[in-house]
This record gives C-alpha cells, sequence and structure tokens, in this order.
C-alpha cells in the first residue's frame, strides 16, 4: 500500500517520505516541512489516531489524513474528533486521496 500511494503522490507532484512504523516517522522530527501527514487507522497493533494525538501533543500541526480498511462510526469520530482533514476508506479512488492531499496543502 506505501508504495502504491508514494508513486500515487509523487505522479501528481508531490514529495512524498515513507515509514515502516509509527516509530520510525516520530524518530524523523521533520514535521514543518509537510503539507499532511497520511495515517492509516490500524498501524500493526497500534493506533493512528493514538499517533496522531501523540503527534499533537507534541506541536505537530501539519493536517493528517486518515486511511482505513476497518470503517465503523466510533473510528470515524474519533478520527474526525482528532482534527483530521480526510477520512478515507479503503479502497478509495486516487482522485480523493489527490483531491484530500491539495485541499492540506491550501489550509
Amino acid at each position: 500500500m506505501r508504495t502504491s500511494l508514494n508513486r500515487l503522490l509523487r505522479a501528481h507532484g508531490f514529495v512524498a517520505a515513507l515509514f515502516d512504523s509509527a516509530n520510525a516517522l516520530l524518530d524523523q522530527g521533520k514535521f514543518d516541512e509537510a503539507i499532511c501527514i497520511v495515517l492509516d487507522i490500524n498501524l500493526g497493533g497500534k493506533s493512528g489516531i493514538d499517533l496522531r494525538l501523540r503527534l499533537a501533543g507534541q506541536g505537530v500541526v501539519a493536517p493528517v489524513i486518515y486511511i482505513t480498511g476497518n470503517d465503523s462510526a466510533a473510528n470515524r469520530a474519533a478520527a474526525m474528533a482528532s482534527g483530521c482533514v480526510a477520512y478515507l476508506t479503503k479502497p478509495f479512488s486516487a482522485q480523493s486521496l489527490i483531491a484530500s492531499v491539495e485541499r492540506a496543502s491550501a489550509a
């Protein structure tokens, strides 16, 4: 999935940085350069929503786009409450992701 997202974003002129874990994302520390952060709700046993809240607690203001294959009313409500700019359910169209990134970059 990450490789496909990377190709899609690059094909539309965005520079993407990929991370294989929540810790890898946290360790890179260059959030002021990000126009947005795309997070899966399920990060291999960890919560993308919890990661978003942790980032916000560290002062990271980059907009967040959530993607999920496990849509539920509870996930959607928690994602919206965490301040995301988009919530996309898999499978989502390439255009819906690109439109969400473009909205985030305009914010």
